[in-house]
């Protein structure tokens, strides 16, 4: 061999173990900066669970020197719970990065802590209105189980698939069984959502994959399923899924049970298996949420403590109907929903509504003054709402805010474009949200103040000289009314029929014109007439002028009278005399 071959073998060689050292190197560089972030990550997390930890220690000593702020306390530990899950859920996840992550089982009934731990996140099924059934076979079986582990298994697949699944008919359900051995559990996580597209599957147990968050409009780490994966191979355990996009999927998972699966390190014999403690801090998806439900959610009505509290604006009870304004509010969040329906019902009536969707079948059927909606929501999100307002003929005066995380000026130039009246990025504050509300309502107030001080005449001549489509709605409006002025028993669901609209439709169009709804404008209509009927009938009778428009009691017909016009009608009366002479 020439010495210029050996040479070139000799550089070649070189080079070779170069390039292996250097790829040795750039492996460690990034083992090390895994390993750096990894630390990073476990001790900022740490950081964060000792003030959190301090703070719901402080809301349990606030409960009992001042309980009657339990509304604010629940929804206060709800976040913090939600908080600390998400940054266990981190912990773990570095933990299973580098190694550090331990499986330590204990002996018991392995079904009984399946069926509870599943249990509790029944009301994240009601939240989004799914059918969710929890079927174990057998209903009782013993076993070794890392309680810690299998809760956060469970969880995350659950929480998965309530992500994923919408609609009326939307399912979940969660089947485990046992093998023939009796050593092993089969968990089957079952849904009939969106499915997984063929292009996501090869990603999904990656970390930090985020999924379809944004087309659902719904949050999501990226950790969950990569967490699960880790959670399940340090149980020795197997996972796989089929999916079919557009309708389901299905996690299947298998986990020893028997004690010679672990290592002796891995098995606790001191501690057994409590199925009525799970391990997880799902506090709000249980008895927090329960009791917020049931105080704020399923009535409408203040209860006396609050309709006491001295420091309130005026209360619904001392308003009268036409002062009565109804809100929707529309929002997925159910903590905040319940929040803002609280501190509103002070002042307003409050409707509510998960998603768009709903929002649009209140909308229907119901009398609405004014919306606040989240932007990011399933099934129809914020910006869809409001077209869906703006483009109806019968709705489009509704007034709309819009509330959202999206901070850009672009986001708040897409609502303002979709024809949102208001625009308030989260976090927001309730006296502003308050404020925003008051000024829209106060402009539906000058409109009714306006409508009211103007004559018949007055009204028909503007009519007249400013035609539009309002208008044209007033003068049918009026007409309507006035062809059964002497009708007492003529109400707004005959006033809606003879307009050809439903009575929200009515409600609506009514309170954006007039300012009034439709039984004040009725009224408002006959207070017009009897005036106009006293000019052109002079000394006509009190009980003949309240029965000419309407009223069966004169009585009543004077106490109406006087509230509108600040004199009894025989006063009203006497003046037009006078001053016709």
């Amino acid at each position: 061999m020439e010495l210029i071959d050996i040479i070139e073998i000799l550089v070649i060689a070189l080079v070779i173990a170069i390039l292996i050292v250097m790829r040795l190197n750039q492996r460690n560089s990034k083992l090390r900066q895994k390993a750096q972030m990894n630390m990073m990550f476990t001790s900022i997390t740490h950081e964060l669970l000792t003030p959190l930890t301090i703070l719901s220690a402080s809301i349990e000593h606030l409960r009992e020197v001042e309980p009657k702020h339990k509304l604010q306390y629940a929804l206060m530990e709800i976040n913090i719970q939600r908080s600390v899950r998400l940054l266990q859920q981190i912990l773990e996840t570095t933990k299973a990065q580098d190694g550090r992550l331990k499986l330590l089982v204990s002996h018991g009934d392995v079904m009984g802590y399946i069926r509870n731990t599943a249990h509790s996140i029944i009301p994240l099924m009601a939240k989004k209105h799914l059918k969710f059934s929890v079927k174990c076979q057998p209903e009782s079986m013993m076993g070794w189980i890392d309680t810690d582990k299998l809760d956060k298994i469970i969880f995350n697949l659950l929480s998965n698939s309530a992500k994923y699944t919408t609609g009326d008919n939307g399912l979940v359900e969660l089947n485990v069984r046992t093998n023939d051995r009796y050593d092993r559990i089969i968990i089957e996580v079952r849904d009939n959502g969106c499915g997984i597209p063929e292009s996501r599957k090869k990603h999904l147990f990656e970390l930090f994959y985020d999924g379809e968050y944004r087309r659902f409009h719904t949050m999501g780490t990226g950790l969950g399923l990569s967490l699960t994966r880790e959670l399940v191979y340090l149980n020795n355990g197997t996972i796989s899924y089929e999916s079919e996009e557009g309708k389901g999927t299905v996690f299947y998972i298998t986990l020893p049970i028997n004690k010679e699966s672990f290592d002796q390190s891995q098995i606790d014999e001191k501690n057994k298996v409590d199925i009525n403690k799970p391990t997880s801090a799902v506090l709000d998806l249980g008895n927090e949420e329960s009791i917020l439900d049931k105080d704020f959610v399923l009535t409408d009505k203040i209860s006396k403590n609050e309709a006491s509290s001295p420091m309130k604006p005026k209360e619904i009870s001392d308003l009268s109907d036409e002062d009565i304004y109804t809100i929707l509010v529309v929002e997925d969040n159910v903590e905040l929903l319940m929040l803002i329906k609280h501190l509103l019902s002070r002042k307003y009536r409050v409707e509510t509504a998960r998603n768009g969707g709903e929002a649009v079948e209140v909308i229907e059927k119901s009398e609405i003054d004014l919306i606040i909606s989240d932007v990011m929501m399933p099934v129809m999100d914020g910006y869809e709402l409001v077209k869906y307002v703006k483009n109806s003929v019968d709705y489009s005066h509704l007034p709309v805010i819009l509330l959202t995380a999206k901070a850009q000026e672009s986001d708040k130039m897409d609502a303002l474009k979709v024809g949102a009246d208001e625009y308030m990025t989260k976090p927001f504050k309730m006296k502003e949200l308050q404020l925003r509300i008051d000024n829209l309502i106060a402009n539906r107030q000058r409109i009714s103040r306006e409508f009211k001080q103007q004559s018949i005449e007055e009204v028909k001549v503007n009519n007249v000289t400013m035609p539009s489509p309002d208008n044209e709605f007033l003068d049918k409006a009026m007409a309507c009314v006035h062809n059964h002025l002497d009708d007492a028993e003529y109400d707004r669901e005959s006033f809606a029929s003879d307009m050809g609209m439903s009575a929200s439709s009515l409600y609506n169009k009514l309170r954006a014109v007039t300012g009034m709804n439709a039984t004040s404008f009725i009224r408002d209509i006959r207070m017009k007439e009897a005036c106009r009927l006293v000019k052109s009938t002079p000394g006509i009778r009190v009980s003949d002028l309240a029965y000419s428009v309407g009223f069966k009691d004169p009585k009543y017909f004077s106490t109406i009278f006087k509230k509108e016009f600040g004199m009894q009608p025989s006063e009203y009366i006497e003046s037009i005399a006078n001053q016709q002479q």
